[in-house]
């Protein structure tokens, strides 16, 4: 795989699993919590949502080809996911529906597994990323290199929780919304470019 590709892939999950998007809402879950203990959610937290999104990578297409769904109807049908998501972030709508989530339920204790590990990490639209990244590769090191982006994404992800209280201070409210906003931008264009690259494989488009 080419470094177009992997960057090509790298920004498509980074966009999707948002984690400047997730910052504020980490420091929010862990308020009043040691460093030390943020550490650990953190950890804990990116952990699972690997092993997530790990366990539908490798047996997603499968499941798929089970049921009858092909590849091409796949990725038509995650872009146009992933572009719902973008429409989301333009309009604020994620960020709301993030910070409902996470004020529904008490998770003083324990926010690790939910809301962070899941849906807020490993969510529907990184799953589905996941399955349409690795379904366009054509061999075990193509595959691997994906895995390997998707974990440094994840990487990512726990730096920022790391950082989360001084990135936070240092954008401001106004500084992520413009942030989430030009990222939503990115992520509709490359949903399109899933959509065309499943109508071509079905011969829709040149």
């Amino acid at each position: 795989m080419d470094w177009p590709a992997l960057i090509t892939a790298f920004t498509t999950l980074f966009v999707i699993i948002d984690p400047i998007g997730l910052t504020p809402i980490f420091v929010a879950l862990t308020a009043g919590m040691t460093t030390q203990k943020r550490r650990a959610l953190a950890i804990r937290a990116c952990i699972i949502a690997t092993l997530i999104l790990l366990a539908f990578t490798l047996g997603g297409e499968a499941l798929l080809e089970a049921i009858g769904i092909s590849m091409p109807a796949f990725r038509i049908a995650g872009g146009v996911l992933l572009f719902l998501t973008a429409l989301d972030m333009l309009f604020e709508r994620r960020t709301r529906r993030r910070e409902d989530t996470a004020e529904d339920e008490d998770h003083t204790d324990d926010p690790s597994v939910f809301p962070l590990a899941i849906p807020l990490i490993s969510g529907p639209g990184a799953i589905a990323t996941m399955i349409l990244l690795t379904g366009n590769t054509d061999g075990t090191p193509e595959f691997l290199a994906i895995i390997g982006v998707m974990l440094s994404v994840i990487l990512v992800v726990f730096l920022f929780f790391l950082a989360a209280p001084p990135i936070e201070r240092a954008l401001g409210r106004t500084g992520i919304v413009v942030v989430t906003r030009l990222l939503g931008m990115l992520l509709a264009a490359l949903a399109v470019q899933f959509i065309l690259d499943g109508l071509r494989s079905f011969g829709f488009a040149a």
